[in-house]
């Protein structure tokens, strides 16, 4: 008998799940929660609590829970490079920055041909070290995640900074509002949300899945991965087996890299992000609204291949 909040659509997921697992709540507080991103060294995770203008952490060690940052600009989603340095989606900032090791904080991108960005989103640092990020307006529409602004850029992007600097590059143009991203665990696929709907009636909520070129720069392809079935898909993670865990309005959902629906998690809150985390990357840390929740699981999240 599986837990309740575990709903096999196809047998395969239960390949994917404890019988005996259980959703743990481990905070609740936030008024948007987003953005995890796990210190594989530190044993936290770290994530968004966009409106508050605050990162929260949360320490595997205790349990416990503290504000990491009390005035994030508004962060939204988050990686961490090849280095165990912080990569920061900066709404208020509107800009792409780093957090050094010794705590002081460079920008990495704010600006394309000239123009300020949007409000980066959400990012994923590939195995070359470089940056890709997605750059929406959610931060520039209203003062509630951000400063209210009109787009300097007049559309949003999909961008890459190159790993030893250089000139931003925009690798995708035809979003209407680019989301959450992840690369199959060989970076052969690029997968990117499209949350249009938000702003276009009956605009896309859909993942796309591009093709990664030889060069690893050019992304080819971009059919429809997967619409959602409830709400909007968010952010999302890539298990070592190519499935795709993405949050949405039920909770998180899971797709085998055919695309085919394979099971959900479900969540008493909108899911706007996910990330895997613990010593064996097997547990995942979910995002709702108001909570953080963690579920075991019998996969692991994907690495990066070595270069």
């Amino acid at each position: 008998m599986l837990p309740k909040e575990f709903v096999v659509v196809d047998p395969r997921f239960k390949a994917l799940i404890f019988g005996n697992s259980q959703l743990d709540k481990l905070y609740t507080g936030t008024r948007w929660a987003e953005g995890p991103a796990y210190f594989p060294a530190g044993k936290y995770l770290i994530w968004s609590d966009i409106p508050n203008n605050r990162l929260m952490r949360y320490d595997e060690t205790d349990g416990s829970v503290s504000v990491y940052d009390h005035d994030s600009r508004n962060q939204n989603g988050h990686t961490v490079d090849r280095e165990g340095r912080l990569i920061a989606c900066e709404h208020r900032g509107r800009c792409v920055s780093r957090i050094e090791h010794d705590g002081s904080r460079t920008i990495l991108a704010d600006k394309y041909e000239g123009k300020r960005l949007n409000s980066p989103n959400d990012a994923v640092v590939k195995s070359d070290g470089s940056i890709w990020f997605t750059d929406p307006t959610y931060g520039i529409d209203s003062e509630y995640e951000g400063d209210a602004a009109p787009s300097e850029i007049g559309a949003s992007y999909v961008y890459r900074i190159p790993a030893r600097g250089g000139k931003l590059q925009a690798v995708a143009t035809d979003f209407v509002k680019p989301n959450g991203l992840a690369f199959s665990p060989d970076e052969s696929r690029l997968y990117i949300v499209d949350t249009g709907a938000t702003h276009v009636e009956d605009g896309p909520r859909h993942i796309r899945v591009f093709d990664v070129g030889a060069d690893g720069i050019t992304l080819s392809g971009g059919e429809v991965f997967a619409t959602s079935p409830a709400g909007l898909f968010d952010g999302l993670r890539v298990d070592i087996h190519g499935n795709v865990w993405t949050s949405s309005g039920e909770g998180v959902i899971c797709y085998a890299p055919d695309g085919t629906l394979l099971g959900k998690v479900l969540i008493p809150e909108v899911v706007a992000n996910v990330e895997f985390g613990g010593p064996k990357r097997n547990r995942l840390y979910i995002c709702g609204t108001t909570s953080l929740y963690a579920v075991y699981l019998n996969t692991q999240g994907a690495k990066r291949p070595k270069k």
